[in-house]
């Protein structure tokens, strides 16, 4: 604050690592408060479009849905996939990511249909982006395997939850406790 001019980008950094720190301790309230001031330095200092603004986008998108609001969090992540669009190649993995985010808040709202429509855009994404065994395609799998479960498809449920399963015991530690999640949501 001392050393550089009010709007500088590191300034920005800074209040998204705070806000981060603030995140992980479960402080919302303070970690929105410096992922806005952090979202505010950006808008000044970057062009309209930066994928830096849809990083921050996506950070408040996450505080607000981990704090149950959603309508603001679907905004907020809304907001992000919108930046990443113009800013990103159809196919990065920060693009698969959005959509993640959104699914999560259409599940977490009850609103499934929309919720599987997002997690299958994404793992769309992620096949092309990252290598088929890759942790992240697990968890959109799982992801859309829950989906399935709250729907009470439990054939396609099961079929999802048992390809998670097929790639986090090549990706991960015999020993790892998402193994133990992917054993459960198949039970």
């Amino acid at each position: 604050k001392i050393a550089l001019p009010p709007n500088h980008p590191d300034l920005a950094s800074s209040y998204n690592n705070i806000g981060l720190v603030y995140d992980n301790m479960g402080e919302y309230s303070k970690a929105l408060s410096s992922y806005e001031r952090s979202l505010e330095i950006k808008k000044i200092a970057l062009p309209t479009n930066h994928p830096d603004l849809a990083g921050s986008y996506l950070n408040i998108g996450n505080v607000y849905s981990k704090m149950g609001e959603y309508s603001k969090a679907l905004s907020s992540h809304e907001r992000s996939l919108e930046i990443g669009k113009i800013a990103l190649p159809s196919n990065h993995p920060d693009m698969a990511a959005s959509y993640n985010n959104i699914g999560l808040v259409y599940y977490n709202m009850g609103e499934y249909s929309k919720a599987l429509s997002s997690y299958e855009r994404s793992l769309e994404i992620q096949k092309i982006a990252l290598p088929p065994n890759h942790p992240d395609l697990a968890s959109s799998y799982n992801n859309i395997g829950t989906v399935y479960d709250n729907m009470g498809e439990y054939s396609k449920a099961l079929s999802s939850y048992e390809r998670s399963l097929e790639i986090k015991k090549i990706a991960l530690p015999t020993n790892h406790p998402d193994l133990a999640g992917s054993y459960h949501n198949i039970g």
